[in-house]
């Protein structure tokens, strides 16, 4: 073996960098392998509502059960004893998942193994904070996992491997969170067999070394998916009903509208376009009764046990299969019409 060259017939030792729910999964894998996970990286404990208790990260919770060490520095780029800190862990790699904050080039150069991101779209479509919302919103066919070889900036490292998912057009955020969670679990387990295995030589570089794929090179559109503002949230019944539908399913459950001044919380739709038929094959007769029928946008044009509301828009007509009353829980449609008394003629605000 020449020299420089690490072989990593041990375990490989871990720092993780992940805060939200996303990465809690992806931590587990790693908890699961063969490989140790040293100590983590994660935001500091935060308070959801003035006076509450401080929350810790569902990432910090994991690591807390597992007797990991846990680091939860304000700002990375400033905290030169945290710097310290992850130095002296003596990482082989560092993994990324949602951390919340950008890495400095100190950082990113430290383990052996180079610093790997997991991000949640196929770059560089969709770099930044909200990827899977973005995705449904858009209204992509697909998605995926990428590990990247992190950079300085944000989300534009090569790319050293990469899994695909289908949306459907059925397809709320928790059903493409969870089946993104699954493949990049998969996917981690692949590249880290791929870096173990290919002799890195330190003096070299990891670029090169493991043929990474450069983003300029995918053929995809660069855009950005920022963060979700909250007058995003609310929804406007003159848009088109394959627009509210993908707000719903994009920001579930989030989304919101008013009906006689109660503010209710909708998940789960279906939009009755005409040309979605060949797509939404279990309501063809629903589109042919309610797609073409009169109505004002947010008017009730329909009610249909065991289906849902049948709720005018701009461009044809949608079902609201769920809601919730603000302070009351998450029920089905048919619940909601007994809580409310909705009739056909009334309107959503």
């Amino acid at each position: 073996m020449g020299r420089g060259v690490i072989s990593y017939r041990r375990k490989v030792k871990i720092v993780f960098w992940g805060t939200p729910n996303f990465a809690v999964p992806i931590l587990q894998s790693l908890l699961d392998s063969k490989h140790e996970v040293i100590a983590v990286v994660t935001q500091p404990d935060k308070r959801r509502n003035r006076g509450s208790k401080l929350n810790s990260s569902p990432v910090k919770e994991l690591a807390n059960k597992n007797s990991i060490k846990v680091i939860t520095p304000k700002n990375i780029k400033s905290e030169k004893d945290i710097l310290s800190e992850i130095e002296f862990t003596n990482a082989d790699i560092f993994i990324v998942v949602a951390f919340g904050q950008i890495l400095p080039k100190e950082i990113l150069s430290k383990p052996s193994l180079g610093c790997w991101n997991i991000h949640a779209s196929l770059l560089p479509k969709w770099r930044g904070a909200a990827p899977i919302q973005r995705s449904i919103l858009n209204g992509d066919k697909e998605t995926g996992v990428g590990i990247m070889l992190m950079e300085e900036e944000l989300d534009t490292g090569p790319i050293l491997l990469e899994k695909k998912i289908d949306i459907g057009i059925l397809s709320n955020l928790q059903r493409v969170t969870k089946d993104l969670q699954d493949i990049s679990c998969i996917a981690l387990k692949e590249a880290l067999e791929i870096i173990e295995s290919s002799g890195i030589n330190k003096e070299l570089n990891l670029e090169s070394k493991l043929k990474l794929t450069s983003q300029s090179l995918l053929n995809r559109n660069l855009c950005y998916a920022k963060m979700i503002n909250k007058s995003e949230l609310a929804i406007n019944w003159n848009e088109k009903s394959i627009d509210i539908h993908r707000k719903v399913m994009g920001f579930s459950p989030s989304v919101f509208t008013f009906y006689k001044a109660k503010r209710i919380k909708i998940s789960s739709t279906v939009p009755l376009e005409y040309n979605l038929k060949p797509v939404l094959k279990n309501y063809i007769d629903l589109i042919e009764k309610y797609s073409v029928k009169n109505g004002r946008p947010g008017e009730i044009i329909g009610i249909e046990k065991g289906i849902g509301i049948i709720v005018k828009t701009k461009s044809s007509a949608i079902i609201v299969q769920n809601g919730q009353v603000e302070g009351k829980r998450l029920v089905s449609s048919d619940v909601l019409i007994q809580q409310l008394s909705f009739s056909v003629g009334e309107e959503f605000s």
